[in-house]
């Protein structure tokens, strides 16, 4: 009875509590409305149509009325499996992605380690500078760029190298150097962005910790591997498992611009594939099945890279 009581009398209080804290921080979450606002709007509301994946799909016809495909549902999920265009677009993807995170993961933390140890800070600059313009590029820009220095016949590099007196290298055209093209572009655009994070983790280090270690005689590789990476682990470690979690996601714009007729094999990734197929050919229940398909695969890589990390002693994202 007594704790009853007592439980009674600290409600009142805790209420308010929370009513002052309310009222002294209103506006916080009068900002914080907004995002929620937008992500209700049009993240949340629109996975009612989910559903299109699982029934026969008619524009004319309200997505409540429509009957279920066949299969209990699944008849667009066995399409799409069965389809080969599909299994090579998924194929594409994975292989793109992986090659993605093998070359582009570390290419901006080995860059930020790079900036951190220049002692002139206006170069430091500039270098910085000219390294983040290319996010700021679209892909079609960037295609155009590699246009004019790849081309087969009228590119500046391949006119180069016949100078030399060798063969042209069909960087475009060929399904190997394609994949190579591909790659080299997408960690030149991103690796200069993509290091302001771990410029900014490597900020946060304590400098008591570089200048005890330059008492006790360390040079700048010992610095490095002892302390500069061991400070930004935790900021590497999320955003791999960040990157894990898209594996099979990768935008539609890239793949788009570089890909050709000579090409498609290694080219057709899940995103055009949808393009082509699903907005293009009017087969809405189809793309949405392997949009979800994509989604589902996403968090699986997301939760279990989470997982591990946690098992091996890091924070994870939760």
């Amino acid at each position: 009875m007594n704790r009853t009581a007592e439980k009674k009398e600290k409600t009142p209080k805790s209420w308010a509590n929370t009513g002052n804290y309310l009222k002294r921080y209103w506006q916080l979450y009068a900002l914080l409305a907004l995002p929620m606002i937008y992500l209700v709007v049009f993240k949340y509301a629109p996975m009612v149509y989910i559903q299109i994946a699982f029934k026969k799909y008619s524009i004319v016809k309200s997505i409540w009325t429509q009957p279920l495909a066949k299969n209990f549902g699944f008849e667009y999920f066995i399409k799409a499996f069965s389809n080969n265009d599909f299994r090579y677009a998924l194929k594409n993807t994975i292989v793109l992605n992986l090659l993605d995170l093998f070359f582009g993961f570390p290419a901006p933390i080995l860059f930020a380690l790079i900036l951190n140890e220049l002692c002139f800070k206006k170069f430091k600059r500039v270098v910085q500078t000219i390294a983040y313009m290319p996010h700021f590029l679209s892909w079609v820009i960037i295609y155009s760029l590699a246009l004019q220095l790849l081309a087969p016949n009228a590119g500046l590099v391949n006119m180069v190298i016949k100078k030399m007196g060798f063969e042209a290298i069909p960087f475009l055209n060929d399904a190997f150097h394609w994949v190579g093209t591909y790659i080299s572009f997408g960690v030149w655009q991103n690796f200069g962005w993509g290091s302001i994070v771990y410029l900014a983790a490597i900020a946060g280090i304590n400098p008591e910790l570089y200048e005890a270690a330059s008492v006790d005689g360390a040079g700048r590789f010992r610095k490095i591997w002892h302390i500069t990476l061991p400070g930004i682990k935790p900021t590497i470690v999320i955003l791999l498992i960040m990157n894990l979690g898209n594996i099979l996601g990768g935008g539609f714009d890239r793949p788009f611009a570089f890909q050709n007729n000579l090409v498609m094999k290694v080219a057709d990734v899940i995103a055009t594939y949808v393009y082509r197929v699903g907005i293009k050919g009017l087969q809405f229940s189809l793309t949405t099945a392997v949009g979800l398909f994509q989604s589902v695969v996403g968090v699986f890589f997301l939760l279990m890279a989470n997982w591990i990390s946690r098992k091996m002693g890091e924070r994870g994202i939760w």
